[in-house]
């Protein structure tokens, strides 16, 4: 254990700012979580429904845990991205027209929450969170069947959807991936595989103009950052090989467990001034 403290204090004395006061116990909450996420959101999205709340439990401030979240799942979501492309999933042309649309949103969103404060910005969370995942749970994502849509048409509502979601996840983010592919298959008329290969490309996008408006405003904790990144990736690179169009239901439990103790944790502390 003292091995284990010596390497941690060595990892975060390479930086400076909101770094500093980071503890080992915070690590061994958040990674674990990290990497399940990473798991999750690469096979269907939603995994912010389970790494957002463990910074949140570990005792991260709201900014700091939205900013470190997406510089994490930035990284984790690069790796699946990667796999997607490599596996043909991934349109090119439409991916060149959804990208800047979801760029411009999602720092749009990042700079929204960064006006909000901490205390208002916390109560958003603890109702936003169990929401989201009240409408993930209902929903029956490999059950959709695509229409059928004019290749025009299809970009257009592509575009729209990236924009709009790419707000959402600059702001909040978890369920972001879910939302996705909901919305490039009932409404955009995609196949699953293509839905799923999109979504990676227009989260990565999403994940990096936030992590660039956060990082701008020192609201990233580097250190937890790159450890809890390494584990979105692991978790990633499994999840994306294990895609096949299904897989949700066995995570659902754990997302539950997770927004739970988070509820918890919050509400405590509105209600005593923690």
């Amino acid at each position: 254990m003292a091995e284990l403290q010596s390497f941690f204090d060595t990892l975060t004395g390479f930086f400076a700012g909101p770094g500093d006061g980071l503890s080992l116990w915070q690590f061994l909450i958040i990674c674990p979580l990290v990497f399940t996420a990473g798991f999750v959101d690469a096979v269907a999205g939603g995994g912010g429904l389970i790494s957002l709340p463990a910074y949140l439990i570990a005792g991260v401030a709201p900014h700091l845990a939205l900013g470190t979240n997406k510089l994490a799942m930035m990284m984790g979501t690069a790796v699946a991205t990667l796999r997607y492309i490599r596996a043909g999933f991934v349109n090119f042309a439409l991916s060149c027209l959804c990208v800047p649309c979801a760029l411009f949103g999602s720092a749009c969103g990042a700079r929204l929450a960064l006006a909000v404060g901490d205390r208002p910005l916390k109560i958003a969370l603890l109702f936003l969170l169990p929401a989201t995942a009240f409408m993930l749970m209902r929903t029956n994502l490999f059950a959709a069947h695509a229409p059928r849509r004019s290749q025009k048409t299809a970009a257009a509502l592509a575009m729209a959807a990236a924009l709009v979601i790419g707000v959402y996840d600059g702001f909040y983010g978890p369920g972001t991936g879910t939302f996705l592919i909901l919305i490039l298959t009932l409404v955009c008329g995609m196949g699953i595989r293509e839905a799923n290969g999109m979504t990676k490309v227009i989260n990565l996008s999403t994940n990096v103009a936030a992590m660039a408006v956060f990082l701008a405003h020192g609201q990233i904790l580097v250190p937890l950052a790159l450890c809890a990144g390494a584990c979105a990736i692991a978790g990633n690179y499994l999840g994306a090989g294990f895609f096949k169009g299904g897989h949700v239901r066995g995570v659902r439990a754990v997302m539950l467990a997770v927004i739970a103790v988070f509820f918890v944790k919050v509400s405590w502390e509105l209600i005593t001034g923690a």
